[in-house]
C-alpha cells in the first residue's frame, strides 16, 4: 500500500518537490485542534484520523491547543513547517476569530487550503429552566429581561461571539457575553445552568438535545435540518438571519502541492466512506469533499461578512 501511495504522488507531485514527496510520509503527523475535546473539530478530527493513518502507514495525532476561539491553534500551525507533518481541522470559528482579531499572517492567502470537510447549522438552544420554546419567545424574554440572560460562545471572536453579535443587531437586544474555551466548555456550562443560552453546531448539541439537557429554539440556516425537523430557521423569526457552520482542514502555506493534494483524497476517501457518511448524517452534517478551493472561497466570504459585522457591531478590531 506505501508503494502504491507513493506512485500516485510521484505523479501529482510538481517537479520541485518530487523528491520529498514520494518519500511522504516518514514520521507521525500532527492534526491540531484549536479547542479542547468534546467540541465538533475534536469529534470530526478523531474520526478522520484513523482511516488516513492506516492509509498513509504512519500515525496522525490530534493535538488540542485550545484558546481565542480557536487563533491560538491556527497561529501555530500557520507557522509550522511547511512539510506536511503538521496540519490544522477548524471550524467557522477560524474565520470569525480571523476577522475578529490581527493574525500574524494572512487567514485567507497566508495559510494551504486541504479540504472542506461538510457545513451544517449552528443550534440555538437554552436550558430547560429558561420559559421560552421558540425564537419569538426568547426574543420577548429577553427584550422583558435586558441584560440578565448571558451566553455562552466558544471564545472572543469566535463564530458564537460573532452570531450572536449579528442577532443582538438585528433584533435590537442586549445579553451578556462568557466566552470559553470551546464547544465542550460552553455546553458544558448552558448544560449546567452557568449560563442560560448558547449557539454551537449540531455535531456535539445533539446528544445534549436528544437527552433532554438543552433545549433547542432555531436553526442558523435558511431551510429545517433534517436531523432537526420540528425547529424552524431562526429566520422565520428574524428575516434573512443566516449563519453556515462548516469543518475543514488546511497546511502551512508552501506545503508541497503534492502533499496537499495527497491529503484532499485521503480526507475525501474518509468522508465517502458509509460509516462516516452514516456518522455525519446522524450529526446534521452535510458532506463537501471537494478540492481545496472550495473551501479557500468558503472561508474568504465568511472573512468578509464577520469583518463587516465586527465594524457595524464596533466591536473594535476589525481591520
Amino acid at each position: 500500500m506505501r508503494a502504491a501511495l507513493a506512485a500516485i504522488v510521484a505523479a501529482l507531485v510538481a517537479a520541485p518537490y518530487a523528491s520529498a514527496a514520494d518519500k511522504y510520509p516518514t514520521k507521525p503527523m500532527r492534526l491540531v485542534a484549536p479547542f479542547p475535546p468534546g467540541g465538533g473539530t475534536d469529534i470530526l478530527g478523531r474520526l478522520i484520523v484513523g482511516p488516513v493513518s492506516e492509509r498513509l502507514g504512519q500515525t496522525v495525532v490530534v493535538d488540542n491547543r485550545p484558546g481565542a476561539g480557536g487563533a491560538l491553534g491556527a497561529d501555530i500551525v500557520a507557522h509550522s513547517a511547511p512539510d506536511g507533518y503538521t496540519l490544522i481541522i477548524v471550524s467557522s470559528s477560524y474565520s470569525a476569530a480571523s476577522a475578529f482579531g490581527k493574525p500574524s499572517y494572512d487567514p485567507i492567502d497566508g495559510i494551504e487550503p486541504v479540504i472542506l470537510i461538510g457545513t451544517t447549522g449552528i443550534v440555538l438552544s437554552v436550558h430547560p429552566s429558561v420559559p421560552v420554546k421558540s425564537v419569538a419567545e426568547f426574543l420577548a424574554h429577553v427584550k422583558a429581561n435586558p441584560g440578565k440572560l448571558n451566553y455562552a460562545s466558544v471564545g472572543v471572536g469566535s463564530v458564537t461571539h460573532l452570531l450572536f453579535e449579528l442577532f443582538k443587531l438585528e433584533t435590537n437586544t442586549n445579553f451578556v457575553h462568557v466566552a470559553y474555551k470551546g464547544g465542550g466548555p460552553a455546553l458544558a456550562a448552558t448544560v449546567g445552568g452557568e449560563v442560560q443560552v448558547t449557539a454551537i453546531s449540531a455535531v456535539p448539541s445533539m446528544p445534549h438535545i436528544r437527552a433532554g439537557r438543552l433545549r433547542p429554539l432555531g436553526v442558523t440556516t435558511l431551510k429545517r435540518m433534517s436531523i432537526l425537523p420540528d425547529v424552524p430557521p431562526i429566520a422565520d423569526t428574524v428575516p434573512g438571519f443566516e449563519v453556515v457552520h462548516w469543518y475543514a482542514m488546511w497546511a502551512p502555506k508552501g506545503t508541497p502541492q503534492a502533499i496537499v493534494k495527497l491529503w484532499n483524497a485521503e480526507v475525501a476517501r474518509v468522508l465517502k466512506s458509509p460509516q462516516m457518511s452514516r456518522q455525519m448524517s446522524s450529526e446534521g452534517l452535510t458532506s463537501a469533499g471537494g478540492p481545496p478551493q472550495e473551501f479557500y472561497d468558503v472561508n474568504k466570504s465568511a472573512i468578509q461578512k464577520w469583518r463587516r459585522v465586527i465594524k457595524e457591531a464596533e466591536l473594535g478590531t476589525a481591520k
